[in-house]
């Protein structure tokens, strides 16, 4: 998208400047996005030297803004300004050579048009944090040594550790770092020595995704596909150069993976890029690898585990057209690409996609705008499709795609309902359950235990009188951990100690109600002790690569059982477990959010997924405290796509998303009268704007937040609501600028969230 955007101009930086601005620039008012919450750009004259592509939307500049300096980007040129000329800033200096890349741009501003966000802040956050520094826009480089030259045997007759040092350069015909060199025990003074007797040479090579092979795209061949498989194939296949949009509806464990895999061969072959998409960063390497292990081309990635460094050398290999694979999380929507072929979102449902602070953008939602400006194909797999993205199948705006077979030829496993009212549980876990994980144990499998409760116990109680654990910052109870031994908060993460005795009736009769992933591992260690425990959770895997450590052990087919939360149910393809126990499948079911059902059942549907994705059939146990819930029943009985449907009819009925588009303004403060007065008064305003103009959006609320105390603030919402995107944003937008205009809002913090995927 754009062409000066080059590998060149990263590696120029700064070196080329004119002396001089001509005539023309003198007059021209350089508009400057800079990183600031206020939804306005900031008008600055040229600095004194011009960049050698002139100015340009794109630059990023250095400026003064107050008594600091700060790194912005030019996003419009104008030949005159609101402000007198005389109360305008200089430029200090502009920091690149060339734009940065056209696509980038374009999608930060629809971003932020969207969003109703600052673009500013919006570009601010788009860009990798050197970027944002002033670094310039350079992938990392290394000195390679290559040996060069004949008869060194006898040049170097009188210098043995010389003739070493070229012997084993000699070993690495594509050179050898320097670092490598110092490794071997070799002094750079000798690689100079070298290089002066024209036996060694040293050349720059850029760290990030070397030039792509020619020839064959393929490290591995291609598994043959299924008829389903082929069918979808050939769907893509259709429009490689065009905008289509397709949902690929597959049961877990279908090979959707393998139809992703030959549609970016396809792509590659073209010498387009694909940018992939993946909910979690635990994700990353398991794709990581089943990627780089079947394609010649580079294959890079970006995720939040990367350093400043590493982020910025994945962005510049993108950006320059030499990386032809991305795989990335949520923010890598935001990488530029030079030549655009593919995007694909895998589990195009999950929530991660959904960024909840800042700019609280959907990343799949811009994945359907960046492919629709670039006119090219958009692939959307998930075994529980999102309701939006079901209905824009159902209805014909995308392409459905369906895979609906394994190639282990097993079923998915169908949930068996077990009832927990009036059992005893160890550990959360019933008798029943205990039995299963035994004999599943005893065939030489492994069992995934599904419990979305970190800690040892949801709360401490006292048995004399009742007292319960309690926040004190949130409307929450604390969860009593053992490892260490504390009370933490997962709202706020405030923490205390573990109190003596009751706080209230000075009793020692505390006790842990209920069980979290920590209580339950103890309990199976008890139970099973010469089974090895893995427990996954956001608190066992803190450390880098621990994660992927575990499933690498787990990859290895040793009779084993799994403890975790929901970081386990994403994907992962555990092909020795054989058997799935949800400890409590009620969590999601009644909440007040509208949302919670569909996330419930999702989140089942992927649990359940886990087992027998290989030679053995699975069976998955569901503990329920509602065995005769009809919402669950169906679930069961006939899978997520059943209650999908029925899901949508009831939206549809009640007037609530996909069949309607929400807005959602949240307000909070430390004081309670604060945040309801600000509240009150925005909707009242609003509802009087709606009223005068003849909008058709909808006010909804003041109501408070389901959880209203949350770190010693009270939120409260405001909800917006319209039959079409059109009738709503200017509704929004209004919105926005009168609470940017009214002094009482700056005493309380407010966000807009638009298409808010939670009530919290």
């Amino acid at each position: 998208m754009a062409d000066s955007f080059s590998s060149q101009a990263y590696s120029q930086g700064q070196s080329q400047r004119p002396s001089q601005r001509s005539s023309q620039a003198l007059d021209q008012v350089l508009k400057v996005a800079l990183p600031s919450p206020l939804r306005r750009l900031f008008d600055y004259l040229p600095s004194r030297e011009t960049p050698p592509c002139g100015w340009q939307p794109g630059l990023r500049v250095r400026v003064p803004f107050g008594r600091r300096e700060v790194v912005g980007v030019v996003v419009e040129l104008a030949d005159h300004s609101d402000l007198p000329r005389s109360q305008l800033r200089s430029i200090s200096e502009a920091l690149d050579d060339a734009p940065l890349p056209e696509d980038w741009l374009w999608l930060c501003r629809f971003a932020a048009r969207y969003y109703q966000h600052s673009l500013g802040d919006t570009l601010h956050h788009a860009m990798p944090a050197r970027l944002r520094q002033g670094h310039p826009m350079a992938g990392r480089t290394q000195t390679l040594w290559l040996a060069q030259g004949e008869g060194a045997e006898e040049i170097l007759s009188r210098a043995p550790k010389q003739a070493e040092l070229h012997a084993l350069l000699r070993q690495h015909p594509h050179g050898l770092p320097g670092r490598a060199v110092s490794a071997h025990g070799f002094a750079r003074d000798q690689l100079l020595a070298l290089e002066k007797k024209g036996l060694a040479s040293s050349q720059e090579h850029i760290l990030t995704a070397p030039t792509p092979p020619s020839g064959n795209l393929l490290a591995t061949p291609a598994l043959p596909l299924n008829r389903e498989q082929a069918t979808a194939l050939a769907t893509l296949h259709e429009k490689l150069d065009g905008y289509h949009p397709c949902l690929l509806e597959g049961v877990t464990g279908s090979g959707k993976t393998e139809v992703y895999l030959q549609l970016i061969e396809a792509v590659a072959a073209k010498g387009k890029q694909s940018l992939v998409l993946v909910p979690e960063i635990g994700l990353t390497p398991q794709t990581l690898a089943r990627f780089r292990s079947r394609f010649r081309v580079p294959v890079v990635a970006l995720h939040s585990g990367l350093t400043d460094p590493e982020r910025l050398d994945v962005w510049e290999a993108a950006a320059s057209g030499r990386a032809l694979i991305i795989i990335g999380t949520r923010s890598a929507i935001f990488t530029p690409l030079a030549n655009p072929g593919a995007i694909i979102v895998d589990e195009e449902h999950d929530g991660s996609y959904k960024q909840h602070d800042g700019l609280r953008y959907h990343a799949r939602d811009l994945a359907v705008a960046r492919a629709h400006y670039h006119k090219i194909p958009l692939l959307m797999g998930s075994a529980t499709p999102s309701l939006e993205s079901l209905h824009q199948a159902l209805s014909g705006t995308y392409r459905h795609l369906r895979l609906t077979q394994r190639p282990s030829q097993h079923p998915p496993a169908k949930l068996e309902l077990i009832d927990l009212r009036h059992q005893r549980r160890q550990g959360g876990l019933l008798p029943g359950a205990i039995k299963a994980i035994k004999s599943t144990l005893s065939t030489g499998k492994q069992v995934l235990i599904f419990i979305n409760r970190r800690g040892f116990a949801p709360t401490l109680a006292c048995h004399a009188c009742g007292w319960m654990a309690d926040c004190h910052q949130c409307d929450a109870r604390m969860t009593l951990h053992r490892q260490p031994p504390l009370l933490a908060c997962h709202h706020c993460d405030s923490r205390r100690a573990l109190p003596d005795a009751c706080p209230e009736c000075g009793s020692g009769d505390l006790r842990a109600l209920g069980s979290g992933t920590e209580r339950t591992e103890e309990t199976l260690q008890t139970l099973f002790p010469k089974t090895t425990i893995h427990r996954i959770d956001r608190d066992s895997t803190r450390r880098r690569d621990s994660f992927e450590q575990v499933l690498k052990e787990i990859q290895r087919g040793e009779p084993c059982v799994l403890v975790g939360t929901q970081m386990l149910a994403k994907g992962h393809h555990l092909p020795h477990v054989t058997l799935v126990v949800v400890v409590n499948a009620d969590g999601g079911l009644y909440a007040a959010d509208f949302r919670a059902l569909e996330h419930s059942a999702q989140l089942l549907e992927q649990v359940a997924g886990r087992a027998g994705r290989a030679a053995h059939p699975g069976r998955v146990l569901v503990q329920t405290l509602h065995p005769d819930d009809p919402h669950l029943g169906q679930l069961a009985e006939h899978g997520y796509g059943a209650l999908a449907r029925n899901m949508l009819e009831e939206r549809r009925i009640s007037q609530l998303p996909p069949f309607c588009f929400m807005a959602l303004l949240r307000i909070e403060s430390p004081k309670e009268e604060a945040a309801l007065a600000m509240a009150q008064q925005a909707a009242q305003a609003l509802r009087q704007w709606l009223k005068e103009t003849g909008v058709a959006t909808r006010c909804l609320g003041p109501v408070p937040a389901p959880m209203e105390r949350r770190q010693n603030r009270y939120h409260l919402h405001v909800m917006l609501a319209a039959d079409k995107r059109s009738q709503l944003h200017p509704a929004v937008s209004w919105l926005v600028q009168w609470l940017e205009a009214n002094r009482e809002a700056r005493k309380v913090r407010w966000s807009i969230d638009i298409d808010p995927q939670t009530l919290a």
